[in-house]
């Protein structure tokens, strides 16, 4: 069976995780819910329940434990600094803790990272030295992975490319407070605003968005759902996000000219017909006249994408740390 790892997602809603093997198959799996507001201990148990039941799922031991969250969070110290979607934790310093409990080495990293690097290992990008990975969902995440190893930056803040700014001049500001990210532009929530404003703007069209949206409040889902049956206000929606996407990737193809850029995420999914369009817009952003040799591609990790790439931090960095993350944690 080779070795095992436990690839542990958490989220602000449910915590899931599944027993992974070295070529990054998921041999079982298990999901329970978050409770991201209450307090620390809560929050933990949460996660002490989902790695209890995935363990007792495999029938030989895991080797080590992977985690991905989202951030911001510190990947070398295992700590959760401020996540949003996270309230109960602060400066918590969760490797430490998940170490100490079950006396096996973990590794941390923000969920974008994760999945970037299970792709890279397994996915889209396998056999490739540098890929630029895109989650694109109710934000916008990114990771960049070279020579099979997640760029991190001097403290570990680097690849938040949903934060680049491409519009100095936009009437929204971010929730990270910087204005014109693109993440504020073309984000599943943004991209359901943008339609809801036209549908607003002009009553007189897109009867298809209009009657799926109803009462309801419209989603990135329903926009997706009426362009591929033919709605003009959805396809408009959809065309200006290519354009949005289209200008912020030939920037990062100008600083990084990675060899693939592969996108994931719920939104990422929904834009795999689109991946052309945003593609020969390319041509029109970036200055490398070899930009189109470089393949927009889908995340070959759906759903599971969390505990796969949660997996694939563990495998691609073995060695144990345990007693060092207690150190540093027990110095904060």
């Amino acid at each position: 069976m080779g070795r095992l790892v436990l690839g542990v997602d958490i989220g602000g809603t449910k915590v899931a995780a599944g027993v992974v093997n070295e070529a990054g198959k998921i041999l079982s799996k298990t999901r329970v819910p978050m409770v991201a507001k209450g307090s620390a201990q809560t929050a933990m148990d949460c996660v002490n329940r989902v790695i209890e039941a995935a363990m007792k799922s495999s029938v030989e031991p895991v080797e080590g434990i992977g985690i991905s969250s989202p951030g911001p969070l510190d990947p070398r110290r295992g700590i959760i600094i401020n996540s949003p979607n996270l309230p109960c934790w602060r400066d918590f310093a969760l490797m430490a803790e998940i170490e100490q409990t079950y006396g096996l080495p973990v590794r941390l990293d923000n969920d974008a990272n994760a999945a970037g690097l299970a792709e890279t290992l397994w996915g889209a990008g396998r056999n490739l030295d540098s890929v630029f990975y895109v989650t694109l969902g109710t934000g916008i995440g990114t990771a960049i992975i070279l020579e099979k190893r997640i760029y991190h930056g001097r403290t570990g803040a680097a690849a938040e490319g949903g934060h680049m700014t491409i519009d100095l001049h936009a009437p929204v500001a971010c929730g990270c407070g910087k204005r014109g990210c693109v993440e504020s532009m073309a984000s599943g929530p943004a991209l359901a605003a943008r339609a809801q404003a036209r549908l607003e703007h002009d009553l007189s069209s897109g009867t298809i968005l209009r009657t799926m949206a109803g009462d309801r409040g419209m989603t990135a889902e329903m926009v997706f759902a009426a362009a591929e049956a033919g709605d003009p206000v959805a396809t408009a929606v959809l065309q200006e996000i290519v354009e949005l996407l289209a200008v912020w990737l030939g920037n990062v193809i100008d600083l990084l000219e990675p060899e693939v850029i592969i996108l994931g995420g719920g939104v990422g999914g929904g834009l795999t017909p689109w991946l052309p369009k945003i593609a020969a817009g390319l041509r029109r952003w970036t200055i490398n006249t070899r930009a189109h040799e470089i393949p927009l591609v889908p995340a070959e990790y759906g759903a599971d994408s969390g505990i796969a790439g949660s997996a694939a931090l563990f495998l691609a960095d073995p060695v144990p740390r345990a007693k060092q993350s207690l150190a540093e944690a027990g110095q904060n």
